[in-house]
């Protein structure tokens, strides 16, 4: 890839269009739809998937296992890591540069100039190339909350996921998690089959009941369906189904519940039992909980290991600590966590549960993002209000060195977020990455 191209200033000009980076509403990018003659009618069947942790790692999940019976298959998620273009993926492959700057400017030919987010333009294009080209399934990834998301213009999907929801996005979605559930829930379609994922009781109440009161038939985890590792393996279960299924790709035991809802999610969707096995083994999802194996970002670490996440919210770090925890088990190293975060996250909540665990935090900053990241004192103050040591630094190759620097082989966990993910990714890949409103 380059390390400068003619799409970002496409991206530039696109986030120009509205003045906020974020206002959830259906009805402008409605209109711009209707302009374009209504691409997302005539869509590949879709699985649209909701939630606040886990959703990416469904779809990762839900796109091997299609394409496993040797589907082609749609993608979108977001935000990307490293380049836009990973947010469709058409076919199975990556959407390249030019195709991207087509579309956009034929919405922004359609939209003549009117107010609207970024997200809401950008999604309209991927519409148009959803529909311009051939394929089997579309796993359609939400990208905030869920009611007023773009995504949700879609009428008719065939089967809907919410994965479990926790506090994230308050300035947007609230702080009660009835009510956020109650905006996750909003993708649900009347007589449309709903995977709902492990809930907190004030979650599971609201998004039952609003299934009910519109007809969609809920499977919930727990009463309909569950899984769990038994003996290095995966087992899910059904009333009337057992099986015993190879443990997931992707690290981490909360990979166990995200590939539980997957497979329930695949099975509503017709993919056999062979498909699930051999999609467990293949799915792929970069910065979740990932290894970097090479690159001058390993390099820099020496002996010490190297494992990237770009989880950023309370239940994200749960998940973390726990994981890392299991690796502490296995294989015993001391614990760094390098950590960088944006202004709306609690660095508190997230580095809590790395108490007793982690031997250090080191706090940086990054330079995208819709509003670049917290101040690294701050995250420092988070630390060790949490009961952690924290020291700052100016830039990541600091804190590695830093990591190191008490002893060269410990385990480094690069956290707090997908921007600093994708900046990590980016340097050691070489790639400028792309910077969005949205």
């Amino acid at each position: 890839m380059p390390k400068s191209d003619a799409l970002q200033p496409v991206l530039d000009r696109l986030a120009g269009l509205h003045p906020k980076k974020i206002d959830l509403s259906l009805g402008r990018l409605e209109r711009l739809l209707e302009k374009l003659g209504h691409p997302q009618r005539r869509l590949p069947p879709v699985i649209h998937v909701a939630g606040t942790n886990g959703k990416g790692s469904v779809c990762a999940y839900l796109k091997a296992m299609a394409e496993a019976v040797g589907e082609q298959v749609h993608v979108y998620t977001s935000p990307h890591l490293v380049r836009f273009n990973e947010r469709i993926v058409l076919g199975g492959e990556i959407v390249d540069d030019q195709r991207l700057i087509d579309a956009f400017a034929r919405c922004e030919a359609a939209n003549d100039g009117a107010p609207i987010t970024f997200f809401e333009i950008t999604t309209a294009a991927a519409f148009l190339l959803f529909e311009e080209t051939p394929a089997d399934r579309l796993i359609l990834e939400v990208g905030l909350g869920g009611r007023l998301d773009a995504t949700n213009v879609i009428a008719g999907p065939k089967v809907s996921v919410i994965t479990p929801v926790s506090l994230d996005h308050a300035e947007f979605l609230g702080t009660d998690i009835a009510g956020i559930a109650g905006e996750k829930a909003g993708i649900l379609k009347k007589g449309v089959p709903a995977i709902i994922g492990p809930q907190t009781p004030e979650a599971d109440d609201r998004i039952t009941s609003i299934a009910n009161a519109i007809g969609a038939p809920a499977r919930l985890w727990g009463r309909d369906y569950r899984a769990w590792s038994e003996q290095g393996r995966l087992v899910y279960e059904e009333e009337n189904l057992l099986w015993d299924l190879p443990r997931p790709a992707l690290e981490g035991e909360h990979q166990i519940v995200n590939a539980g809802i997957a497979i329930a999610a695949a099975r509503a969707a017709g993919l056999p039992e062979p498909a699930v096995r051999e999609g467990l083994q293949a799915a792929s999802w970069p910065a979740r909980l990932q290894r970097l194996g090479s690159g001058p970002v390993v390099e820099a670490a020496g002996a010490g290991e190297i494992w990237l996440d770009g989880g950023h919210n309370a239940s994200a770090g749960q998940a973390l600590a726990r994981a890392m925890a299991d690796l502490e088990t296995r294989a015993p190293r001391p614990l760094i966590l390098i950590c960088a975060m944006s202004p709306n996250k609690d660095a508190a909540a997230f580095l809590m549960p790395f108490a007793g665990l982690a031997r250090r935090v080191q706090a940086i900053g990054f330079s995208g993002g819709r509003a670049g990241s917290q101040a690294p004192d701050a995250i420092v103050a988070a630390a060790e209000a949490s009961g952690l040591v924290a020291e700052s630094n100016a830039d990541l190759y600091s804190a590695i060195a830093d990591a190191v620097r008490d002893d060269p082989a410990p385990r480094i966990l690069i956290c707090g977020s997908l921007y600093l993910a994708g900046e990590v990714l980016g340097l050691n890949e070489g790639i400028t990455p792309h910077t969005t409103s949205g």
